[in-house]
């Protein structure tokens, strides 16, 4: 139901997604379930490396992309796409373009400081690091900001990343996200509208 339903809130105290229901155990924000889940079923050791050293690099970039990475890609999904669905009215270039501009600096970040010549972000074995990057940054492709274009570092780990997670498993996680453009196409609820439309525009500034 609707994330700010009284149901919603005993799920999650934010009342955001995603969230985390375990029997009575309930659990916000996707880092923090993903460690949960990986500790508890005891994920192979790579995800989340016992090493102290390699656990502090996932940790390190973890830290480091919710004000980075997560903090422009999304934004241009909702600029092309959920903004003017819930709005009724396009957003001009210049904001996509700034939010472009972001994201270039934080992946020449990536690039950079984290990936440098290496396999994946933390070494030879992809690691929950690189799951939470890719899934954020598939996100402008979904709305025809191809990111990877003209980044042959970045598309080779992209590429070492769907082969590790298996390709049908990759693209089938991301479906929703690569066919994103279809929600054009749909009528929304008008009492939901008028719930969104101010919540997405305060997210932009």
């Amino acid at each position: 139901g609707p994330s700010n339903s009284e149901g919603a809130g005993k799920v999650s105290l934010l009342k955001k997604v995603p969230a985390l229901k375990d029997g009575d155990f309930t659990l916000a924000e996707c880092t923090a379930i993903l460690l949960y889940l990986s500790r508890k079923y005891n994920t192979p050791d790579h995800w989340y490396p016992s090493d102290i050293q390699k656990r502090a690099r996932v940790d390190e970039y973890l830290s480091w992309h919710h004000a980075n990475i997560r903090a422009n890609a999304p934004k241009t999904m909702w600029i092309k796409v959920l903004i003017p669905l819930f709005t009724g009215q396009p957003l001009p270039s210049e904001k996509l373009q700034e939010v472009m501009e972001g994201l270039s600096t934080s992946l020449k970040q990536f690039e950079e400081r984290f990936l440098q010549d290496k396999a994946f972000i933390i070494g030879s074995e992809i690691s929950l690091a690189d799951l939470v990057a890719i899934v954020e940054l598939m996100q402008p492709v979904g709305v025809g900001c191809d990111i990877f274009e003209d980044r042959p570092r970045l598309m080779e780990w992209r590429r070492r990343v769907e082969d590790a997670v298996g390709k049908e498993l990759f693209f089938q996680a991301h479906e929703m996200i690569l066919n994103i453009k279809e929600l054009s196409n749909i009528q929304i609820d008008p009492q939901l509208k008028e719930h969104l439309a101010p919540v997405l525009m305060k997210m932009l500034k």
